[in-house]
């Protein structure tokens, strides 16, 4: 008979430590995780560090048993998904869980309980999850593609967290999905029939980022991404501080090459962003920069080289959506941005997504370019 589990509130740094190294040693046999770097985990938990807790609550609980930590969870309320519509995902009452991570399905039971009833004794009636902790950071658990590695910024769980999770009474809310692209051919036809007729027109015109003036076009790309995706389920905006601390972290894996505005009559309308997989390189260094991984790392950034490059992130104004206009500049970036990835970069396949599972604009683009779905992430909700 297996002993007691007990769920403790993590309150000092003893406890925030073995929060923070429980997925290093749970993982450990897992050849397609991804070791964080624990300076980036530390600085995820950290409310000095990051301005996601400037408007969240936040509750880190580990599970005890026979005296070792078993399990990990976090729960939290982001007050501005509160304000939310209750059609896109959040709204009133809904908090979240995540950064799950346990050694057994009777552990994650326990953590999961502790993390609703924290949730409700907090005014809670919903909750949708994982999500860790922003829906910008890590939202869903991989349910499909468990057999090779995530690209940057993306996660990866193992396989019986599925069951596990859904035992506990939770159904799936949104599935994000995310394509594999072969880009060493060109792409068919038709797509280059639109690209030419795109590059005729005098209105249009793309452009690569510009990182001499880094804040004016990270700025520009903030304020097409708030108005694209702010109809989108999932939706949360972004902060101020939220914009100038994604800046900062993205700046040193930005190439001007990689990321394209589209400008329209002079007017931007759409970007799309793309980033070597960093991945690739911070795999071997266990989450340490120590001691010589951070020279290995700085010469990466300054000479990169990546095989997979992963585009996390494009949109067109809301005016321009369901346009042919904007599969044609959706279409036009991503060619442009594939040629330079080949010749520059050393890339020979690129990763799209996450795509909302039900985004038939995105779904339509992916499925001309003839890319593959690779892996799923599903987000799940529970009354409570």
């Amino acid at each position: 008979m297996s002993s007691h589990i007990v769920i403790q509130p993590v309150t000092t740094k003893a406890q925030l430590k073995s929060f923070v190294e429980l997925a290093y040693r749970l993982n450990a046999d897992d050849p397609h995780w991804v070791p964080p770097l624990k300076s980036e985990v530390y600085a995820l938990l950290s409310p000095k560090k990051n301005p996601f807790f400037e408007h969240a609550t936040v509750q880190l609980f580990l599970a005890e048993q026979g005296g070792e930590i078993v399990g990990r969870i976090s729960a939290h309320i982001d007050h501005l998904a509160l304000e939310q519509p209750v059609e896109q995902g959040f709204g009133p009452g809904t908090g979240s869980w995540g950064l799950l991570e346990a050694e057994n399905g009777e552990a994650t039971g326990a953590l999961i309980e502790a993390a609703e009833a924290w949730l409700k004794e907090q005014g809670m009636h919903r909750i949708i999850a994982p999500i860790s902790l922003s829906v910008w950071d890590e939202p869903g658990l991989l349910t499909t593609g468990h057999d090779h590695s995530p690209t940057v910024m993306m996660g990866h769980h193992k396989p019986e967290y599925r069951g596990w999770i859904e035992s506990s009474g939770y159904e799936s809310a949104k599935k994000l999905i995310t394509y594999d692209l072969p880009i060493l051919e060109d792409f068919p036809p038709l797509i280059e029939r639109i690209v030419k007729s795109g590059e005729r027109s005098s209105k249009l015109k793309l452009r690569k980022v510009d990182k001499s003036h880094f804040d004016r076009d990270a700025k520009i790309i903030m304020d097409i991404l708030n108005d694209a995706w702010s109809d989108n389920w999932g939706f949360v905006p972004m902060t101020d501080h939220e914009i100038d601390h994604v800046g900062v972290k993205l700046k040193p894996i930005v190439y001007e090459e990689l990321i394209m505005i589209a400008e329209l009559e002079g007017k931007p309308v759409a970007f799309m962003m793309s980033l070597p997989d960093l991945n690739d390189r911070t795999k071997k260094m266990k989450g340490s920069l120590l001691p010589f991984n951070w020279i290995k790392l700085l010469w990466w950034l300054k000479f990169p080289t990546s095989p997979t490059m992963r585009v996390p992130l494009m949109g067109v104004v809301k005016e321009l959506q369901n346009s042919r206009m904007a599969s044609q500049m959706a279409f036009m970036m991503i060619e442009y941005i594939r040629r330079e990835a080949v010749a520059k970069y050393g890339a020979t396949r690129g990763e799209l997504g996450w795509v909302l599972d039900d985004n038939q604009g995105m779904i339509a683009i992916a499925d001309a370019i003839e890319s593959k779905i690779n892996r799923v992430y599903t987000l799940y909700e529970k009354a409570i």
